[in-house]
């Protein structure tokens, strides 16, 4: 059914990706797809870049690699599980990397939307309304 699904994640919120990986991985072992994981980090901005050593920013970008390539790993899905870091707003990379991929299914967690989620529109909401595939959002 599916060829491949993408889970985008925020590795500092384990109860919230925990339950959409898990979701992803069990579709992508029903369908015999694979499962590409997927988390980003924030570009620095302009105005604090000159404070901010480049090497830290690398350093946060190694890290978040190597957590999602262990998550890709437990997931138990061999060579059908892969991993992604990319840098920059959360909703634009992720609709890239599923355009870029050929993702024809999005898992991800979501929190119950609040009154300002309803007025602003959050990462899911906007990633639901923009993405070219199914989006399947976990709560």
């Amino acid at each position: 059914m599916f060829k491949l699904i993408l889970v985008p994640i925020d590795l500092s919120d384990p109860e919230l990706y925990q339950r959409a990986v898990q979701v992803g991985a069990d579709m992508a072992r029903q369908s015999d797809c694979k499962i590409r994981l997927m988390t980003v980090v924030s570009a620095v901005p302009p105005s604090v870049s000159q404070y901010v050593p480049p090497e830290i920013h690398g350093q946060v970008v190694d890290e978040a690699r190597t957590r999602l390539n262990l998550l890709a790993t437990e997931i138990g899905l061999g060579d059908a599980a892969s991993a992604i870091v990319r840098e920059g707003a959360v909703y634009h990379e992720v609709l890239a990397e599923a355009e870029d991929a050929g993702a024809d299914l999005i898992v991800m967690g979501s929190h119950r939307p609040a009154m300002a989620t309803y007025l602003l529109g959050s990462n899911a909401a906007r990633i639901v309304r923009h993405a070219t595939c199914s989006v399947m959002v976990i709560r």
